[in-house]
């Protein structure tokens, strides 16, 4: 029951569609159809095969740094420490856990489509009309459409009387589409198919009979449903460096333990037992276990203070992205636009009125030359809001604190312009009306005054009133020769700047008629004004592109409504100035192959009509030129897009379920600019993984330059692994935890976004990791050695080694809370308050290592004198200063 591919049902007339279907308007036979249900199957989406839960599960132990962790949980177990080996485990599961309960699935996605389907449909069978569920049409099916029902299937219409669809998911654009049963180009875009119901959309006003031509997953949203299914999501710019960098770190491990075993044998005639436990004691010290339990944590609290700004995190590593976008892909409708019609001019003879004001919320003022206006003293506008006010059918009213309207998002514009000018409709008394229809596009209504005067008041489509009007409301107030040049100059400017125009129409009537038809606005028609209708941008989203472009980020808008709608969008939001932006449609994507569009992408920030794939291969290509990028909208037809994309941003409110299942951020409060404070976010969690990770790897590579040293020079060993685990435990749970409460630095968002493929160490703070692993261990080692020399017994000198790397590291944590700042700063040193506590839990911590009779007999430690405390303090005083020596001479800092 498939289409020819040559002539889609769009392009073709509906008694060619009938016949291309063996239909016709009676409908099937009810064998007909059952046999046809068979061949197509269910008119519903196919539910993806899902993982176990068991698999879903673990899978999220497939990772490299999980593998040292369980490396080192068996180690420790090796070495008898089970509740060493306890911790570490239990940190692998929660990580597992949190991964598992977070992040977003593809087949939630689509089944957040499937919920957009019609559940049932009126459908003639048999010559009859009859309820049946959706699932059971088929191609050919015959269907009606009333106001208020979700097409169940994709039609091509046959009749059409006054409809009109509400096709924002799919299309993008901001008003209900006009249908009629006319076909339209083949190569026509969705938006420009007027005599096809999509499946999934809904039908906002009149009523309509058409065929099914598509059904389940050959539909529109059928076809957007395999797009995602099949659309592959990259890995993030962090955990592709983890990934690089865990894997690097493994094998440096690995390697100097062999090496340690080698030396050791070959070079000083060790026992095997100890050559083989001082590499596992390296192998401690050396691997960084504490890292992803930072690092989830870290992303954690992100999460947290994310929530807080009312972005709502499904995925963690998404937070942490966001910090890396070079270029923001944004939707316009209901994103950067409100997706609530607002009148902003008002034109009549006596002068061009501004309004204020947006949404459908009656809070705005109306000006003249910058002047307030009184509307009893403006008779020009007062009889321009009258047409608009009383020929209306849509209603405005407060919902919980919200403006909503029933009805027709521009005669809602119409009524809250109403409103704002203090004009209530109540008074008059309607008659007779000519409901608005797209074959004339124009509304009319018989109605009385207050003042008991009787008149046809008339809006519409300026071409078509300026058709039936022989005169115009003159700047005297008195009817005057219409000058059809001036209002056609005025249509024109008004539609440049992205507005849609509406006029009025007005004329007495004193012959008391009761009825009103097409013929009686044929003549004596008086034309009044224009209003100019906008979706308005979020004056918040406006402040928040600026931003973005401050921190180098570019913001591209992807939308499906008309070219000049959108630059004229763009151009008030600051994407781009009206003498450089460039507009690309859809027709030209579908024209350009992947290499032109690379070029396209590079130099174009607006792309207007596009469909779902074209979404998708703007995403595709910004990746392609190694952009990192965010993607924001909140139709179903910015699900694939948003999957494709680095980090998928959707729409808490207005957007569908499908939407907010394909993304890794949901904003609660449909907010652009919450996505900047997101960008913030992210570049904070990054500065703060990235100095936990220049505080750990030094601090792990002293520890392990201790092992090393010693057995490579045949010393003896100034720690036991278990001494070393104590360390990486403590610091790991207070010292670098504390390093994830770091607020952002000074200047986080004037700087320009991190290069992808920038690597997390680059040679400076290699070089600082290489400084301080020697200075870190190499005073430990000649602490140690030097009282041994001096007569201390070994389990004493062992315990000023434990204290001396665990104060050397606690100094060294304010060296690491600054990356390119000095930390000798007054005004910086008591912005992260967890850095305090977590010393103070240390040195709580160390003091029960050192004096706890248990402690003594678990560690092998011994209590110390107030003399032997003195030692360690200054060598972490003195490795704090030459770090800072060392940030001014490599990095430059004041």
């Amino acid at each position: 029951m498939n289409q020819p591919r040559r002539t889609p049902p769009h392009a073709q007339r509906s008694d060619q569609v009938l016949e291309a279907l063996q239909a016709d308007s009676h409908g099937l036979t009810t064998q007909e159809a059952a046999r046809r249900l068979a061949e197509t199957g269910p008119n519903r989406l196919p539910a993806p095969p899902r993982d176990s839960l068991l698999k879903r599960f673990f899978k999220h132990f497939h990772d490299i740094l999980i593998y040292i962790l369980l490396i080192a949980a068996g180690i420790t177990a090796l070495l008898g420490h089970w509740i060493d080996t306890g911790v570490i485990v239990g940190v692998v599961v929660i990580n597992a856990i949190i991964g598992f309960i977070q992040e977003g699935k593809a087949e939630e996605a689509l089944a957040g489509i499937r919920k957009m389907l019609s559940a049932s449909a009126q459908v003639r069978r048999q010559g009859e009309w009859t309820q049946i569920d959706a699932d059971g049409l088929v191609p050919g099916d015959i269907v009606r459409l009333k106001s208020g029902d979700r097409v169940p299937a994709d039609l091509r219409l046959l009749e059409a009387t006054n409809l009109r669809i509400e096709e924002s998911a799919l299309t993008g654009e901001s008003v209900p589409s006009d249908k009629s049963a006319d076909p339209v180009a083949a190569d026509a875009g969705i938006g420009d198919r007027f005599c096809m119901a999509y499946s999934g959309t809904l039908v906002a006003a009149g009523r309509g009979l058409g065929v099914i031509t598509a059904t389940g997953p050959n539909t529109e949203i059928g076809r957007i449903n395999r797009l995602i299914a099949e659309v592959e999501t990259l890995q993030t710019p962090l955990t592709r460096q983890m990934a690089q960098f865990s894997k690097q770190l493994s094998v440096v491990i690995v390697g100097l333990a062999a090496l340690m075993v080698a030396v050791g044998i070959g070079l000083h005639a060790f026992p095997l037992g100890e050559v083989f436990l001082a590499a596992i004691g390296f192998a401690v010290a050396a691997i960084p276990e504490g890292l992803p339990a930072i690092l989830t944590i870290t992303l954690a609290l992100g999460v947290q203070r994310m929530a807080r700004c009312n972005a709502i995190t499904r995925k963690l590593t998404a937070v942490e992205t966001l910090g890396s976008v070079t270029v923001v892909c944004s939707d316009k409708t209901g994103t950067l636009t409100k997706n609530e019609m607002t009148a902003r001019h008002v034109i009549t003879r006596a002068g061009s009125y501004l309004v204020s004001g947006t949404g459908y919320a009656p809070q705005g003022q109306i000006t003249l030359d910058g002047q307030l206006i009184e509307l009893a003293e403006h008779a020009h506008l007062h009889a321009l809001i009258e047409v608009v006010a009383v020929a209306n059918d849509t209603h405005v009213a407060e919902d919980a604190g919200q403006w909503r309207v029933t009805g027709e998002p521009t005669e809602g514009a119409l009524r809250t312009l109403a409103h704002k000018a203090g004009f209530s409709a109540e008074r008059h008394t309607r008659h007779a009306t000519i409901p608005f229809e797209s074959v004339n596009k124009f509304m009319a209504t018989l109605a009385d005054t207050p003042a008991g005067l009787r008149r046809i008041l008339l809006k519409g489509a300026p071409d078509r009133l300026l058709d039936r009007c022989a005169e115009e409301l003159g700047a005297d107030g008195t009817p005057q020769t219409l000058d059809r040049a001036y209002w056609e100059r005025e249509i024109d400017r008004l539609s440049q700047e992205g507005l849609r125009v509406l006029a009025a129409a007005a004329r007495p009537i004193d012959d008391g008629r009761q009825h009103l038809g097409i013929d009686d606005l044929d003549s004596g028609m008086i034309f009044i004004g224009l209003v100019g209708i906008i979706d308005p941008p979020r004056p918040e989203a406006i402040q928040a592109i600026a931003s973005c472009h401050g921190a180098g980020i570019r913001v591209k808008m992807i939308t499906g409504d008309h070219a000049g709608t959108a630059r004229a969008i763009g151009i008030e939001m600051g994407i781009g100035t009206a003498d450089t932006l460039k507009v690309v449609t859809g027709t030209e994507l579908e024209a350009a192959d992947d290499e032109a569009l690379r070029h396209i992408v590079r130099d174009c920030d607006i792309f207007a009509r596009t469909s779902p794939e074209h979404k998708l291969r703007i995403v595709t290509a910004l990746q392609a030129n190694g952009e990192v990028v965010a993607m924001t909208g909140d139709g179903v037809n910015d699900a694939p897009a948003l999957k494709r994309a680095d980090v998928g941003v959707a729409m808490g409110i207005k957007g569908t379920e499908a939407t907010k299942e394909a993304a890794e951020i949901v904003l609660a409060d449909d907010n652009f600019s919450s996505i900047e404070r997101a960008v913030e976010e992210g570049r904070t969690i990054y500065d703060n993984l990235k100095k936990a990770i220049l505080f750990i790897l030094p601090t792990n590579g002293g520890q392990g330059f201790v092992m090393l040293a010693a057995v490579l020079f045949g010393l003896t060993l100034p720690l036991t692994p278990v001494q070393i685990l104590w360390v990486n435990m403590v610091v790991a749970i207070t010292l670098a935890m504390a390093l994830a409460f770091e607020p952002a630095e000074p200047g986080i968002m004037r700087r320009p976004p991190r290069k992808p493929g920038t690597p997390i160490l680059d040679r400076t703070f290699i070089i600082r990791l290489a400084i301080v692993s020697l200075l870190i261990g190499g005073a430990t080692i000649a602490m140690f050695e030097v009282e041994l020399a001096l007569g201390m017994p070994i389990d004493l000198a062992r315990t000023m080694a434990v204290n001396t790397l665990v104060v050397a590291q606690a100094f060294y944590l304010f060296n690491a809370r600054f990356l390119n700042t000095s930390s000798l700063r007054l005004d910086l040193l008591f912005t992260n308050r967890a850095v305090w506590l977590a010393v103070g839990v240390l040195f709580l911590l160390q003091l029960a290592f050192v004096y706890l009779p248990l402690m003594n007999s678990a560690f092998g430690t011994t209590p110390l004198a107030l003399r032997h405390w003195l030692v360690p303090l200054a060598i972490g005083g003195a490795i704090f200063l030459i770090m800072e020596m060392e940030k001014r001479w490599l990095v430059g800092t004041g």
